[in-house]
């Protein structure tokens, strides 16, 4: 018997850092717990599950777990056009097997006020949220990272960007060094 492989997606909007203390070493302890680098950076949040989409087409494989890191859920509504609002609907939606745990500090909402009931009963049962990470959450093969320009303070843009260069894959697709780890060396 095959046994099933975990793909794993961390999807962070930076508009998950507003309210928090300790914004960049809550960003760096997030992407550390990641072992794996940002290799997207998105402006519009549905422009990440477009790459995703590339990159599971690409490799022929579904992702089986999604952490979704914002102060919104993402799911307002089922139009077929995809934008910033819906969609994590749409990947839950494209992959079946899918779960998504929505990390956020103080939930909002619920997506079940803005999805049909039917469709809804339909994707319940694979979505949680709550303001940690469920135990043996998988880590990611890939993560992405939403800048949510229109959302986040231009201070803390620049101070969570920097956080982000240091997990970042350069052009070629290595890691780019770790200010930190260069100093110490």
């Amino acid at each position: 018997m095959r046994r099933k492989i975990m793909y794993s997606i961390l999807d962070i909007d930076l508009d998950y850092f507003n309210l928090m203390c300790d914004s960049g070493n809550q960003l760096r302890r997030l992407l550390g717990w990641a072992g794996c680098p940002v290799s997207t950076v998105v402006e519009r949040h549905n422009h990440a599950f477009v790459r995703w989409r590339k990159r599971w087409r690409a490799d022929n494989v579904a992702p089986t777990h999604i952490l979704h890191v914002d102060e919104h859920h993402d799911m307002m509504d089922q139009r077929r056009q995809t934008n910033i609002g819906n969609f994590m609907f749409h990947a839950m939606r494209t992959w079946p097997e899918c779960r998504v745990h929505w990390l956020v500090q103080q939930a909002i909402d619920s997506p079940a006020i803005w999805i049909e009931d039917d469709v809804w009963d339909e994707l319940c049962h694979r979505f949680t949220y709550g303001a940690r990470r469920p135990a043996k959450w998988p880590k990611p093969q890939l993560v992405s990272v939403c800048t949510s320009q229109e959302f986040v303070a231009p201070d803390l843009a620049r101070e969570l960007m920097e956080v982000v260069k240091e997990f970042r894959l350069d052009e070629r697709g290595r890691k780019t060094p770790n200010k930190t780890q260069r100093a110490t060396k």
